[in-house]
């Protein structure tokens, strides 16, 4: 049996052999446990590894497609608990469907999940080695960066409407294990919407800005406007492929050394 990240308990007598996955994250991590044969449909943007995109798409952010879950008859739905609709959820759960939900808030519940993967396909040595070497390169940046001079952050998710992430995001215990400081790190909202006002204000060394892909966004350069911010005048202001630092898998991993590597910069230009 597998407990939930809502503490519900699945129980099988046997490994699961059929999933639906209705979260990219999800899906990669399925990939990583080597259960992706399991798969018989995902949710819209699951491009990742590649060959991910030839998966029938049986959700969007928008609308879950519950009668074309229903003719697949997955064994088993993972969803991701704040990222999926609770109505079509419920729906699904009262049709008799077992419903993993997944929530990974902290670093650390990524191993739980990629763990939890395993024991349901039967795959547990697989995916302990993965969570293991993941939980270990976790363990290596928070000991190289645990006497590091303190950076202050500013995240920038999207610029319109301006938006940020709070202390509770996995994104801010990322630029914390660089020994960086999230100058939102106090705000309630998980994902708050801010004003200029108060980024000059709070006046960041850094500002680390994640657009739609690979490319640089190009209204990360529009900070040149306030020329007295110090990440402007350091000329700090660089951008993070948001697959590496938004998504709950083990490439969070290249997110936060290219994180780390942002902000050791900096460090070197302050020496």
């Amino acid at each position: 049996s597998v407990t939930d990240f809502t503490g519900a308990e699945l129980v099988f007598s046997e490994p699961v052999n059929s999933i639906v996955a209705l979260s990219p994250h999800i899906v990669e991590n399925i990939y990583a446990v080597g259960a992706s044969a399991r798969l018989l449909g995902v949710v819209e943007y699951s491009n990742y590894p590649p060959e991910a995109t030839e998966l029938p798409i049986v959700a969007s952010f928008e609308k879950t497609n519950i009668e074309r879950i229903v003719e697949l008859n997955p064994d088993l739905i993972m969803a991701w608990e704040s990222g999926n609709s609770h109505s079509a959820i419920n729906r699904l759960k009262e049709l008799g469907f077992q419903v993993y939900m997944d929530r990974p808030d902290s670093l650390g519940d990524v191993a739980k999940s990629i763990r939890d993967i395993g024991a349901l396909t039967g795959l547990s040595d697989n995916a302990d080695a993965v969570a293991s070497n993941y939980e270990s390169a976790l363990e290596q940046f928070s000991k190289a960066n645990q006497d590091t001079a303190q950076v202050s952050v500013f995240y920038q998710v999207w610029n319109s409407p301006l938006q940020t992430i709070s202390g509770n995001h996995i994104i801010s215990a990322s630029i914390e294990l660089c020994g960086g400081t999230n100058i939102y790190a106090d705000e309630f909202s998980v994902a708050p919407i801010i004003n200029i006002e108060s980024v000059v204000e709070r006046d960041p060394q850094v500002i680390i800005a994640s657009g739609m892909g690979d490319d640089r966004p190009q209204w990360l350069d529009d900070w040149a406007r306030w020329p007295n911010l110090r990440a402007v005048q350091g000329n700090n202001l660089f951008a993070v492929n948001p697959d590496y630092i938004q998504r709950h898998t083990t490439r969070l991993l290249l997110g936060i050394e290219a994180i780390c590597q942002r902000l050791d910069e900096v460090r070197k230009k302050n020496d």
